[in-house]
């Protein structure tokens, strides 16, 4: 068990890494420690990490996006401004149901990898390269600065 909590904190870690170099525009934000995991969740069936993502997004515009995944029938979880592993796990669905992925189907894992950027990407209608950058996030915080609460 204690491998899987390893596994997972080194994916999230890694998936952030991967996010913010992406995003930014020096070479030495790239080479910048990510962002730490929070910490595992405590229950009775295994621990799992609960990574926050918010792709640039404000509290308030990440909380517009759980809203209007949620009016969509996709559950994020709580609305409360972190895009975490049920947020993003609904986007997946989202994308997955509506076809947004390019090249077939997301793993509903609430893992901010290249192919839910792709896909998200793809529902933006900006290019897709996998890569959370200056016009993926733009593009994000435009869409979620209407309230769908």
């Amino acid at each position: 068990m204690r491998s899987n909590v390893v596994r997972r904190t080194l994916v999230g870690i890694a998936a952030t890494a991967v996010i913010a170099a992406g995003s930014t525009a020096g070479a030495s934000a790239a080479l910048a420690a990510p962002r730490p995991a929070a910490a595992p969740a405590s229950g009775t069936g295994g621990a799992s990490v609960l990574a926050v993502n918010n792709l640039g997004l404000s509290t308030t515009q990440a909380k517009h996006w759980q809203c209007w995944l949620d009016g969509w029938g996709f559950d994020p979880g709580t609305i409360d401004g972190q895009l975490g592993t049920n947020s993003w796990k609904a986007a997946q669905r989202f994308f997955n149901y509506y076809g947004e992925y390019v090249g077939g189907r997301l793993v509903v894992d609430g893992v901010v990898g290249t192919g839910t950027i792709k896909a998200l990407q793809n529902w933006l209608g900006v290019g897709i390269d996998g890569v959370a950058g200056p016009q993926t996030r733009a593009e994000f915080a435009r869409f979620n600065n209407t309230n769908y609460c």
